[in-house]
């Protein structure tokens, strides 16, 4: 009977006590990015240990934050599904994949807007005026095969040239290199690269160089588009609302402080990535042209899903933007 009389007061005790003292939070949040001045928000929060910051506001001041680098989206989307990272930034294609195969799984799915920004398809050679002038000793450097923005934008930009069902047409010529490599390769006159699609600011670094734009995703899309997202996975953000939610607040944070002062942000920018190529003011000429924004809002999202779908590269058709994201996105004026 007395054995019996302090389980019972056992399970009461257990049942009393704070939820966060039996499902406690992850103690290190681990977040990814790739190369470029459209992931300067992530490096603003890792050199203001704002992920810190606003985590011990939240009663976790001993939270350890990991940051990594992976040069293309099929790695981040490995690390993302092994539960290596919790947070990374990728393209929209990249998202949308995940976001398909994970239905009723992990469910990957979108936190916010990150930067928007242009693509360029530039080239060494003199004599690519257009696509039609690609050969079969051709290469195009781009991130990753198939998932990347590069690749998508490409298999669009081939669709608009020769027609439906002709998307594909220019993917044997594809490389798969990180931005600074692939910048190194198309300016390098013995490379066999002699075409990358690129961000900033390796493409204001590429026409520094002598190449030539032959194409840009604006053009393709309608618009202003966002560059790249802030991913996780629906596990994680459901263990873990503190952390989270101090994520998405160091973010913003962060999207303060980069708006306030670009000059500070191209400093910064040339300080943690060692820019020899470009100057201070080139970067911040970059970081200012129109078109170019750090910015929560996720634009274009719906012209990449509904291609992808139509395409048959995913086969989840999405109502809306808004599926693709956690309801913390949902007040943003995305499309």
């Amino acid at each position: 009977m007395i054995g019996r009389l302090k389980i019972i007061l056992l399970l009461l005790a257990l049942a009393a006590a704070p939820v966060g003292t039996a499902l406690a939070e992850v103690a290190e949040v681990k977040l990814v990015q790739q190369f470029g001045a459209t992931f300067v928000p992530f490096m603003v929060m890792e050199s203001q240990k704002l992920i810190e910051k606003h985590a011990a506001k939240a009663g976790l001041p001993d939270l350890t934050v990991a940051w990594s680098k992976l040069g293309g989206p099929s790695a981040i989307n490995d690390a993302l599904l092994s539960g290596s990272v919790h947070f990374s930034l990728q393209g929209v294609p990249s998202l949308a994949l995940l976001w398909d195969r994970t239905k009723g799984g992990i469910g990957v799915k979108g936190v916010s807007g990150n930067c928007s920004g242009n693509f360029w398809l530039n080239v060494r050679s003199s004599t690519i005026m257009s696509l039609k002038d690609f050969t079969e000793k051709d290469r195009i450097a781009v991130p990753s095969a198939k998932s990347s923005m590069q690749a998508v934008l490409l298999q669009m930009a081939a669709e608009r040239e020769w027609g439906l069902g002709q998307q594909t047409r220019l993917d044997h010529l594809v490389i798969a290199l990180p931005n600074p490599d692939g910048m190194i390769a198309v300016l390098n006159p013995s490379h066999e690269v002699n075409a990358h699609i690129a961000t900033q600011p390796f493409h204001a670094a590429e026409v520094k160089g002598g190449l030539k734009t032959i194409m840009n995703g604006y053009d393709l899309l309608g618009g202003t588009a966002a560059s790249n997202i802030l991913v996780s996975t629906e596990p994680f953000r459901a263990a873990n609302p503190k952390v989270f939610a101090a994520v998405i607040s160091a973010h913003e944070e962060a999207m303060v402080w980069i708006n306030a002062d670009k000059r500070r942000t191209a400093k910064l920018f040339i300080e943690l990535t060692r820019e020899k190529q470009l100057s201070e003011d080139e970067v911040l000429a970059l970081m200012s042209e129109p078109g170019f924004e750090y910015t929560r809002t996720p634009k274009k999202i719906g012209k990449f899903v509904d291609f992808m779908h139509r395409t048959g590269m995913i086969k989840t058709k999405a109502q809306s933007w808004k599926d693709l994201f956690f309801e913390e996105a949902h007040a943003l004026q995305g499309d």
